[in-house]
């Protein structure tokens, strides 16, 4: 695994986790996780090492989070950090995939809407609408299954979000530009970002998709903690073109 510091165009330094698979792959998989964690995570190593047993991996911190510097916007500017990347793993691979969690998930639609230059997307827990998301952190259901998973104190000393209020793209709106192959995986329990903002997005989509519904499921990287055979087997079936079936 290779640490490396990209810079966007608004001159911040984004810090990824580069991993490299032993097959020698020519396609990447950009990890891009949600408000709060890092490429550090625990859960984010893990996840990129099962990954990197198919394909090479690039973990991000977006700005504000981890190594990276400036402050989080909350899916105002990070669609600059996630395009240094895209740009970046372009220049080295034939293929090029994206798979965000929560507020990742929102931004790997976005850039692909916006930007047409990946191959595949997974979007796991995104917002239809920044503005609409439930967020209920007060209910247990939203911390206590995985708080010894994610009890990690120096990621949570790491997290610099911003004050100022920012316009946000709405994923909701941009969603029927998307072209490529775009997997939307969503848990039935999420406390954070409910069910029927993926399950929207899906429907408003006009590119090949599916639609996959964890039901014990609750929000982002804890399906991949949860169930990590099942998660796993779901996202590489859809990178290697085994399931190709679109749902309506």
């Amino acid at each position: 695994m290779q640490e490396i510091l990209l810079k966007t165009e608004d001159n911040i330094k984004i810090a990824i986790n580069h991993f490299y698979s032993p097959k020698a792959s020519e396609d990447v998989l950009i990890i891009c996780p949600g408000w709060f964690m890092t490429k550090d995570s625990r859960s984010f190593k893990e996840m990129a090492q099962e990954f990197s047993n198919y394909t090479d991996v690039i973990v991000v911190d977006f700005r504000g989070h981890g190594k990276s510097s400036g402050f989080y916007t909350f899916m105002s500017k990070e669609i600059l950090d996630l395009k240094s990347v895209v740009d970046y793993a372009r220049k080295r691979y034939k293929k090029v995939n994206l798979l965000g969690f929560s507020l990742g998930g929102g931004l790997v639609l976005i850039h692909s809407a916006l930007e047409n230059d990946v191959d595949k997307v997974i979007s796991v827990s995104a917002p239809a609408d920044f503005y609409k998301i439930e967020n209920h952190m007060w209910n247990p259901n939203a911390w206590i299954p995985t708080l010894f998973k994610k009890f990690e104190p120096r990621r949570w000393l790491s997290i610099r979000p911003e004050l100022l209020f920012r316009k946000k793209l709405k994923p909701i709106e941009l969603i029927n530009k998307i072209n490529c192959p775009t997997l939307f995986i969503a848990g039935k329990n999420d406390p954070t970002v409910f069910e029927w903002h993926t399950r929207v997005l899906f429907d408003n989509a006009v590119c090949v998709k599916k639609y996959e519904l964890f039901e014990n499921g609750r929000h982002a990287e804890d399906l991949f903690i949860e169930d990590q055979e099942k998660f796993m087997n779901v996202c590489i079936d859809w990178l290697q073109g085994k399931v190709y079936v679109e749902n309506v």
